[in-house]
């Protein structure tokens, strides 16, 4: 059974404090920062997370399913991605489930803290992890120049 992802204080205390660390400039690998314009609010959010890499393409992977972060982000279509002090504006596309599977393959190849949040192993078939898909939103990244328009 699928572990369910719960945010306690402790969860949420360690985010703000591994956020100030890498706006600080701390290396931490591939963690980057993703920040958000709330779809309420319209002040921006910022979560760490981890991009991935596959055939020259970017990917933001939601592993803990529909959270805070992909609702706004659903919404704005548009944030900014910071790795060691270095930010970029991005746009961001939602793929359907055949065009998820892949990346979420891989993800779960990569980032192997967030097993326990998926019903379906690393080595399972493409056509187990489409079915996964609409669980765990998957966006396209593409770089946004200064003038708004897509690079």
């Amino acid at each position: 059974m699928t572990k369910t992802f719960r945010t306690r204080f402790f969860y949420r205390a360690g985010n703000v404090l591994f956020v100030i660390l890498l706006r600080a400039g701390m290396p931490a690998g591939p963690c980057s920062l993703l920040t958000v314009r709330g779809r309420k609010s319209g002040q921006p959010h910022t979560v760490p997370f981890i991009p991935i890499e596959q055939d020259g393409q970017r990917w933001l992977v939601a592993p803990y399913g529909v959270v805070q972060w992909v609702r706004n982000l659903r919404t704005a279509r548009t944030a900014t991605l910071t790795h060691n002090r270095r930010s970029e504006h991005i746009s961001v596309t939602e793929l359907d489930n055949r065009e998820a599977a892949s990346v979420l393959k891989q993800y779960l190849m990569q980032i192997g803290i967030v097993r326990p949040y998926f019903d379906v192993t690393k080595d399972a078939l493409l056509s187990t992890f489409e079915s996964e898909a609409p669980r765990y939103p998957v966006f396209q990244i593409t770089p946004v120049n200064d003038q708004g328009k897509r690079r």
